[in-house]
C-alpha cells in the first residue's frame, strides 16, 4: 500500500465516514454487494490519515461478471495446482508461486543447475581452439624443479609450454612472464585452483614474493595472472558438476576436504597435470564424469524434470 494516496482535483473531500451521504460508496463496499461502478466517481473519503478512496453512486453501477461453472472450475483447479510441486508432486500449504517448486525441490534444482552450467562451460571450453589451462607450482619450500610453469591446451591436451618458472626478481622469472605474456594474449585461460587450493598454485603467485599475501584482481601488464572469482577454473567446474556440498541446506559446491583426492593429477609434473585436467574438463562436457553420490538432485528418487527451468538465470532451457 503506498504511503498516501492524493485526492482527487474537483471532487468533494469527506473527512469522515459519518459524513458520507446514503447512496455513496467505496470500490470495495461495491464489490463486496457484488457491483462495479459504471461511471466515474462523484466524491471522495479520507481514511488511514493521508488516502483518499474515491466514492461511486449506487444508482450508477453494474453486477460484475460472474464466472460459468466451467470457468469456476478451471479457476480452481489453478489455484490447486499453485499447492503441488511440479517436481515430487508434494502438496504445500501455501502457494509455491514461481517455478511451481517446493523448498526440497528448489533446493535439489539449484544444485543440478550449477551442475548442468558446469557441463556447459566445460564444453564451451573444449570446443574453444584458444582456451588453454596455465598450471603453475611455485611453492618456495617443493624440490627446484617444482618451481615450473606449463601452458595446456584444453581442446586436445597438447603441452604449448613447459619451464621452469625460476625465482621471483631474477631474469628467468622475467623471461616465464614474457613468453606467457604472448603466448596468452587473447587467449580463454582457465586456472588450476579456487580458494581451497595451495596459493603456490595461483598464476598470480608468479608475481609475488614467496609467502607474500596475493593481492586480487587483475595485474595491467599480465591480465591472465588476475585471481577473480569470476574467473573459471577446473576446481570451479569441477566442484559445481560433482554437487558436493559441506553443510546441509547450502547451495555452494565445495572442494572435498579430509584428505579426499580430486580427479586430476597434482605432482611436480604440471605439464602431466594439465593434461589431467584437460581431459576431466573433456570428460565433464561429455557427461562422464563421476557424480557425487549423495548428489542433491539424485537423492530423491524425482532427478531432473523435462524442460527443467533455470532457477539461477531465469532463461528457459
Amino acid at each position: 500500500m503506498p504511503s498516501s494516496i492524493p485526492p482527487l482535483p474537483g471532487l468533494t473531500r469527506y473527512t469522515r465516514w459519518d459524513q458520507i451521504p446514503d447512496g455513496l460508496h467505496t470500490r470495495t463496499q461495491l464489490d463486496r454487494q457484488g457491483l462495479k461502478p459504471a461511471a466515474d466517481p462523484v466524491g471522495q473519503v479520507l481514511y488511514h490519515g493521508n488516502c483518499y478512496a474515491p466514492l461511486y453512486a449506487l444508482t450508477a453501477t453494474v453486477p460484475k461478471r460472474t464466472c460459468s461453472p466451467a470457468q469456476r472450475a478451471v479457476l480452481d483447479r489453478a489455484r490447486q495446482l499453485q499447492l503441488v510441486c511440479r517436481r515430487c508432486g508434494e502438496e504445500s500449504d501455501e502457494p509455491l508461486g514461481r517455478g511451481r517448486y517446493c523448498d526440497g525441490c528448489r533446493y535439489a534444482m539449484t544444485m543440478w543447475e550449477q551442475h548442468d552450467q558446469a557441463q556447459d562451460l566445460a564444453g564451451e571450453l573444449v570446443a574453444d581452439q584458444d582456451a588453454v589451462l596455465l598450471v603453475v607450482d611455485v611453492e618456495p619450500d617443493a624440490l627446484p624443479n617444482a618451481q615450473v610453469v606449463a601452458v595446456v591446451a584444453v581442446h586436445d591436451a597438447q603441452v604449448l609450454y613447459a619451464a621452469p618458472a625460476g625465482e621471483y626478481g631474477t631474469g628467468e622469472r622475467g623471461e616465464v612472464l614474457d613468453r606467457l605474456d604472448v603466448l596468452l594474449a587473447d587467449r580463454r585461460v582457465v586456472h588450476e585452483p579456487n580458494f581451497m587450493s595451495p596459493a603456490s598454485r595461483y598464476p598470480c603467485a608468479l608475481l609475488s614474493l614467496p609467502g607474500q599475501p596475493i593481492q586480487p584482481g587483475p595485474d595491467p601488464r599480465h591480465p591472465w595472472a588476475a585471481r577473480s572469482t569470476a574467473d573459471p577454473s577446473v576446481a570451479r567446474i569441477w566442484s559445481a558438476w560433482f554437487g558436493w556440498v559441506d553443510s546441509p541446506g547450502s547451495t555452494i559446491p565445495s572442494m572435498p576436504r579430509d584428505g579426499q583426492p580430486v580427479p586430476w593429477s597434482r605432482s611436480l609434473d604440471v605439464a602431466a597435470d594439465g593434461c589431467s585436467m584437460a581431459g576431466l574438463l573433456r570428460r565433464i562436457a561429455d557427461g562422464t564424469a563421476q557424480i557425487w553420490s549423495r548428489a542433491a538432485w539424485t537423492l530423491d528418487g524425482h532427478g531432473v524434470p523435462a524442460n527443467a527451468p533455470r532457477l539461477l538465470t531465469g532463461a528457459a532451457r
